[in-house]
């Protein structure tokens, strides 16, 4: 048996001094891992051994001979030792087998979780919901909505910007005179020069409607039933405001349907979201659009370039800033799940790097129950691709799980690194930058701090109670 009680090495770096560089927290991290599977593995023969009664493996084996023949003529034939073995090993007595229980066996806890169809009521409203979300981002693959999309983008304006963006940073990584990759690729910079367009120069954040009459700020008066009109333009919830100064009320339908949000070209998160996906979507992009339980919406774009998917929030105009909502906005999460016309992933460890502090319990099912969701949105959407296609999308699904792992492992070396002496205490595993330390910029002071997303909340309203006291939702 490995003895895990063997000291980690490396505990002071080269030369002694106090600079801990990556190479040496590098090391470290891969001898806590060692050190965990050494511990594990302990622990598995242990029980294992415990459970059973018997002796070590070695002394086992050349003892069950002389233990079966010795036995057996002196047990009757209702003894424990003479009743049937179940293919699992475990005895079966044939006047009760139907009352007898399997054992629990803790030390499988640590084995990977089997995909398990919704049985409860709780599981299988979680699992419908997942499912219904996942048809968004099939709408994005209407030829005639990416023709109107098309329409209203200034194509020259993006691939101009774009083009000079691209060569500036093909010009930096060749001055580095180590044959190194630019920073972006050309795709890239075409997705980061619509973001800006998109920020900037169409999209509106709406905090309250303005008066149609007089242009004043309107008041919130609550939720109205959306007309049969708002209904066929995806409008589940409309919010009713009323001008302070002429009384005049004022309709804030909250459509989802892509085609009215290239006319209104207004909103808050969910409709920016929703809009900005598509557009990506229309210039070529791979996209998915994220949902969060806890009342935000986002976007990813794959990246050739990287190999890998790329957080982008159009509200915020963020690029690759996955952990602006846990260490910028404060904002604690349970679940983030990915949809593209693809399939669906559970994103959860990108964006929640330090579960200790900025997770919330992921209660509304078992996660067996959410990994067959999963599994089934993913078969709906890949069953009738090329079989190519499919191992394209199985390959990458494996290399991004990889990915969500090692976010999960530098958290757990951060944990270590930071109980040393004079060590700075990254969380998460990696430095932040500064980018991705801002509270929420997109809304009013209010509706922010109502919402726990100031950067300055040490808790985070849960996601029933996750509106503003004028009853605005995200």
């Amino acid at each position: 048996m490995a003895d895990p009680r063997t000291p980690l090495r490396g505990g002071t770096p080269a030369g002694g001094g106090n600079d801990y560089d990556e190479n040496w927290a590098k090391e470290l991290r891969e001898q806590f891992e060692q050190l965990l599977r050494t511990k594990r593995l302990n622990d598995l023969s242990r029980r294992s051994r415990s459970r059973s009664g018997s002796p070590a493996p070695h002394e086992r084996a050349s003892s069950n001979l002389r233990a079966s023949t010795s036995s057996s003529t002196s047990r009757p034939p209702n003894s424990p030792s003479n009743r049937p073995i179940t293919p699992h090993g475990v005895q079966r007595n044939s006047s009760s087998s139907s009352n007898s229980l399997p054992p629990s066996y803790s030390s499988l806890r640590n084995l990977p979780q089997i995909p398990t169809p919704p049985t409860d009521s709780n599981s299988l409203k979680f699992t419908n919901l997942l499912i219904s979300l996942s048809l968004m981002p099939t709408k994005y693959e209407n030829p005639g909505l990416l023709d109107e999309a098309l329409s209203v983008i200034p194509l020259d304006r993006i691939y101009s910007e774009a083009e000079e963006e691209s060569q500036v940073l093909q010009a930096q990584a060749d001055s580095m005179g180590d044959g190194r990759k630019p920073e972006w690729g050309y795709q890239d910079c075409v997705i980061r020069a619509l973001l800006r367009w998109f920020k900037r120069s169409f999209f509106t954040w709406i905090n309250n409607p303005p008066c149609p009459n007089c242009f004043s700020p309107t008041i919130a008066q609550g939720m109205v039933p959306p007309t049969p009109d708002e209904s066929a333009r995806g409008a589940i919830k409309v919010e009713s405001y009323q001008c302070p100064s002429c009384g005049i009320p004022e309709r804030f339908p909250r459509f989802s349907d892509v085609w009215t949000l290239l006319q209104t070209r207004r909103g808050r998160c969910g409709e920016w979201a929703n809009c900005f996906t598509m557009l990506c979507r229309a210039v070529g992009g791979r996209v998915r659009w994220v949902w969060n339980s806890e009342d935000h919406v986002w976007t990813e774009v794959y990246s050739e370039h990287h190999k890998r998917w790329i957080h982008v929030d159009a509200c915020e105009e963020a690029w690759d800033s996955p952990r602006l909502y846990s260490e910028g906005w404060s904002k604690k999460m349970a679940y983030c799940i990915a949809f593209s016309n693809e399939g669906a992933t559970d994103v959860t460890r990108r964006y929640v790097r330090n579960p200790s502090t900025n997770a919330l319990p992921r209660s509304r099912c078992p996660e067996e129950v959410v990994l067959w969701a999963i599994n089934e949105i993913r078969r709906l959407r890949r069953e009738n691709m090329p079989k190519e296609d499919r191992r394209r999308l199985f390959r990458e699904d494996e290399r991004e799980e990889r990915e969500l792992r090692g976010y999960v492992a530098q958290a757990i070396a951060a944990e270590v690194t930071n109980m040393l002496p004079g060590s700075p205490g990254s969380p998460g595993g990696a430095i932040v930058s500064e980018d991705q330390k801002r509270p929420r910029q997109s809304g009013d002071p209010e509706w922010i701090r109502a919402r726990g997303e100031d950067g300055r909340s040490s808790s985070n309203p849960s996601r029933d109670t996750d509106r503003s006291p004028n009853g605005r939702r995200s």
